[in-house]
């Protein structure tokens, strides 16, 4: 285990990619006080194949709006119980995929739920990220912030 002081710092709100998932960019709260992370299914539909179960769903990246669209199909790790914000719990099917932030890729769970009504499509709760990160509540961006950084370098040494 790293020390924390070695940690990265991240904001309370970063631009991630799901590369996995053909999403480049975005935008995602990040929750210590969630465990798990979960992203904004819509037009959920669950099947079976080769004794397995799958489930297709569109992601909507671009926050408030419904275009562009991106078509997903994942198999189901588990149906977890979840409880929201408001207190009320609820099954949801969990996911595997790809998440990248400063540079960083490693595979994380994501719960599928219906975030229309949040500020966020996506939320990162603190399982995806520990032992990765420290957050800084009064910070955002930080992703922003490395990515100009990383540029900045390969354009002095090209």
């Amino acid at each position: 285990m790293s020390n924390s002081r070695e940690l990265p710092l991240i904001g309370w709100r970063e631009w991630v990619a799901l590369p996995q998932l053909e999403i480049p960019r975005i935008k995602a709260k990040i929750d210590t006080g969630a465990r798990s992370s979960s992203i904004h299914a819509h037009n959920l539909r669950r099947f079976h194949y080769r004794s397995r179960e799958y489930v297709t769903f569109d992601i909507h990246p671009v926050q408030r709006k419904r275009t562009p669209a991106v078509e997903v199909t994942l198999p189901v790790l588990e149906d977890r119980s979840v409880r929201s914000s408001n207190g009320k719990a609820s099954i949801r099917p969990v996911v595997l995929t790809e998440i990248e932030l400063m540079g960083s890729r490693w595979e994380i769970e994501l719960t599928l739920a219906n975030r229309d009504s949040m500020g966020f499509r996506m939320l990162l709760g603190r399982e995806a990220f520990r032992h990765r990160f420290l957050v800084d509540v009064s910070g955002s961006y930080y992703g922003e912030k490395f990515r100009k950084k990383q540029e900045n370098k390969r354009r002095k040494h090209s």
